[in-house]
């Protein structure tokens, strides 16, 4: 019996004694942490973000739509007569007035056709007028009885015979007088020439296709561009409300500034069935030639105007499976998880429907390190966060 119970006691010896180590222990750790001879564990350094505030203010309402720039008025310079081309009348790439001289075609043949009228007129004129006296005679004869009815009533067919050719001879010396104005050929609008088609000394047709000269009215110009016809109800409704014409921007392609600012001057009278769109065409000012035509552009039509709306910058927006949201910093630089509905995005720009409000410091960069709770460090805006937004209208 002896045997079996000392390990029995060895063991509750061993127990006894690490238990007393251990309080000991951690006796003397309680009381450093009171002393302060053990430090409490570091709280972990700030993450470095980019941080930006909410703003609050006047965003316009669009849509947009790619258009292509068209001139306003276009026309081929066409010879109306035929006739050798004697003279050009502009330089290429030239700007020319209404009625300035374009061309000019040897009007050799005109001058005699209109001559050779002149003259029937004379002549014709001049037998009228003898007939007209002989006329006179007749009746003095009748009323004394010194002719017969019947000579009095041929001259009388005679004077009207007379008085219907002189009428003829007018109509042809108009006539020669058109054609020959037909050899001055003078710009029928103000614009631009483009390339001369024809050099002098060739002979020109009335019936050639190609004519002499294009000349486009660049200034005011035109923006032909669709929109989905969903759209169109808005636009109805804007064109019924607004005060003035509508607006109309247009930007490159490839850019973000803006080339001229329009008015909308047409609406189309139906929808592109096979392509689901509407057409639209914005007229513009165009002093400086910014737009040209052919030039394919970025159009924006403008609806309206958002009042003092909350905006930032789209990279604040984080998506996950519960919708959209913001890292949100706190007057302690704490950052919390804020759910936001948005209205629209555009130009890098986000509006805000509801879940912020202005002024808040919401995080634009560095959103990957963050989870709620952390303390976070600014590091300074890029350039051009604070630039102004251009919000598109979302669909109602």
């Amino acid at each position: 019996m002896a045997t079996s119970s000392s390990p029995r006691r060895s063991r509750l010896l061993t127990a006894v004694l690490l238990a007393l180590l251990l309080g000991a222990v951690l006796s003397w750790f309680l009381a450093s942490r009171q002393r302060g001879d053990i430090a409490a564990p570091a709280a972990p350094p700030p993450i470095t973000v980019t941080t930006v505030q909410v703003a609050q203010r006047d965003v316009p309402i669009y849509l947009a739509g790619v258009g292509t720039v068209v001139a306003t008025q276009s026309v081929t310079v066409k010879a109306r007569i035929d006739g050798q081309l004697d003279k050009i009348g502009f330089e290429e790439g030239q700007e020319v007035s209404a009625g300035q001289l374009i061309a000019q075609l040897d009007s050799r043949s005109q001058d005699a056709q209109l001559a050779q009228a002149v003259a029937q007129k004379a002549k014709d004129q001049a037998l009228l007028q003898n007939a007209r006296l002989d006329l006179r005679r007749y009746i003095e004869l009748i009323k004394q009885n010194a002719a017969p009815r019947q000579t009095l009533d041929t001259q009388r067919a005679l004077v009207a015979q007379l008085e219907a050719a002189v009428q003829l001879d007018e109509a042809q010396v108009a006539y020669a007088r058109t054609q020959l104005s037909f050899t001055r050929i003078t710009a029928p609008i103000g614009g631009r020439v483009g390339a001369r088609l024809v050099d002098p000394g060739n002979i020109v047709h009335a019936a050639d296709a190609n004519g002499l000269v294009v000349i486009n009215q660049i200034d005011p110009i035109s923006v032909v561009f669709t929109l989905p016809e969903e759209s169109f109800q808005d636009i109805n409704h804007a064109l019924h409300t607004a005060a003035r014409a509508l607006t109309v921007v247009a930007y490159p392609r490839g850019g973000k500034q803006a080339l001229g600012q329009g008015s909308l001057v047409l609406l189309n009278n139906q929808i592109d069935t096979s392509t689901g769109t509407v057409q639209l065409k914005g007229s513009f000012p165009n002093p400086r030639h910014d737009l040209w035509p052919g030039q394919y552009v970025n159009a924006r039509l403008i609806l309206g105007e958002r009042r003092q709306a909350l905006t930032m910058p789209a990279s604040v927006v984080q998506r996950g499976p519960d919708g959209t949201y913001a890292y949100v910093v706190d007057a302690d630089d704490a950052v919390r998880i804020q759910p936001i509905r948005l209205i629209g995005i555009q130009d890098d720009t986000a509006i805000i429907a509801e879940g912020l409000s202005a002024g808040q410091r919401v995080v634009l960069d560095g959103q990957y390190k963050l989870r709620p709770g952390l303390r976070v460090a600014e590091t300074g805006a890029p350039p051009g966060a604070a630039r102004e937004p251009a919000i598109q209208r979302s669909a109602r």
